[in-house]
């Protein structure tokens, strides 16, 4: 009888750890469920609205390690929450594979920026939950473009949205804004998956969770705390990381991405349709929407102060000879009206006659710089900088400077 009742008081002490697993887990789930709706400040396009019901009591060592063997700057910590979508974005075959296909056109833009803001590389993966890499893409609460920008945010780090452009759409713009934004979470929080959260959420709630969760700088601690859609929004993050870096093992293919990603960059320096240069170039108008996201009105508003940037799938020779008989033609759509938010600024002026003109026209080639260019034109780097409105020394393949004659 005595040794009886020494093996059930072993028994239940031995259950005691699986019980204290199992009530924390349902906590957990409970705290996942909120009764009282918290409506968050944006929502995203990619994160499934589902929320995990956490029953897992172990890791699974297979995706830990491969997480782990990827791991950069950014904590991509595994756990129940993170598994729960990685099952459903592995799943999600057709899907993923669209995305792989997008990203080798627009995850080299979002590197750049970046790298450039000297924050992590991983974090460009952030479009994915955002957007889906749709740079049109438009959420219920009115974020826009592949980093979902709402407006006054955008704004505050200098995207312009006016009658012509919305710059929240524009690739390479939104990028270096949403760079900027991560970093400035990053320096006032200090943990790079809480920058994350604030980049869902905001950085005030960020800060508040954190407050309320004891202080501690820590994303799984905090995330009780924190909006029930930023809750899922970091563990969405991490598996998405993993999705489309282990696509692989997950019998997932790449799918084209529909449209040309061998691109060139034209500064246009008058006021132009797309149409007009569809027809000049022979191209798709729906393509080079597509690649110039950010136009509206199927108009673009340049000047010779502010040129406007035109992406175009790599075009031949021919092509741009005949781009450059209609960017210095004396044709122009009618003066524009007021732009909304925008500054007034003087006209441009329209080439008459190349014989009047007092200035050259040249056509950067590649691996031309600015000194040479100057240096072959009589001129100097200061007096072409000064012309054409340059900040910098850089210049780009395709980019038509302006040079006065001797």
């Amino acid at each position: 009888m005595r040794k009886t009742i020494i093996i059930l008081f072993f028994a239940l002490i031995s259950l005691t750890p699986a019980t204290q697993v199992s009530a924390r887990l349902r906590q957990d789930s409970l705290l996942l469920k909120p009764s009282v709706k918290i409506i968050s400040q944006k929502d995203t396009l990619f994160t499934p609205s589902t929320v995990p019901d956490p029953i897992l009591s172990y890791q699974n060592l297979v995706y830990k390690n491969r997480l782990e063997s990827i791991q950069k700057d950014v904590s991509l910590s595994y756990n129940e929450y993170v598994q729960h979508y990685i099952d459903i974005y592995t799943g999600r075959k057709e899907q993923i594979g669209k995305m792989l296909g997008l990203s080798e056109y627009y995850f080299p833009i979002f590197e750049k920026a970046l790298k450039e803001a000297g924050i992590p590389e991983e974090l460009k993966f952030l479009t994915v939950v955002e957007s889906a890499l749709n740079p049109q893409a438009v959420s219920r609460s009115g974020a826009v473009g592949p980093w979902q920008f709402m407006y006054d945010t955008a704004r505050g780090y200098g995207l312009i949205m006016d009658n012509y452009t919305d710059e929240r759409k524009d690739p390479m713009k939104a990028s270096y804004a949403a760079a900027k934004y991560l970093f400035d979470a990053h320096a006032q929080i200090g943990d790079w998956l809480l920058a994350i959260a604030a980049f869902n959420c905001g950085t005030g709630a960020v800060t508040r969770a954190i407050a309320k969760s004891g202080g501690v700088a820590d994303f799984w601690k905090v995330r009780p705390f924190l909006p029930v859609q930023t809750q899922n929004y970091v563990p969405a993050f991490i598996a998405t990381v993993y999705s489309m870096k282990f696509f692989k093992d997950h019998e997932i293919s790449v799918k084209p991405a529909g449209f040309s990603t061998l691109t060139d960059v034209i500064p246009v320096n008058k006021r132009l349709s797309i149409s007009s240069i569809a027809a000049a170039t022979d191209l798709d108008v729906k393509e080079l929407l597509l690649l110039n996201p950010s136009i509206k009105r199927e108009i673009i508003n340049g000047s010779a102060l502010t040129p406007v940037p035109l992406v175009l799938p790599s075009v031949t020779n021919s092509t741009y000879s005949s781009l450059y008989d209609l960017f210095n033609g004396t044709s122009e759509l009618a003066e524009p009206a007021p732009l909304v938010s925008a500054k007034k600024s003087a006209p441009a002026k329209t080439e008459l006659s190349k014989k009047a003109s007092p200035y050259l026209y040249y056509t950067v080639k590649p691996g031309d710089t600015l000194s040479e260019i100057a240096e072959k034109n009589g001129s100097t780097v200061s007096k072409i900088k000064s012309l054409n409105g340059l900040k910098k020394s850089t210049i780009s393949t395709g980019m038509r400077l302006k040079i006065n004659k001797n």
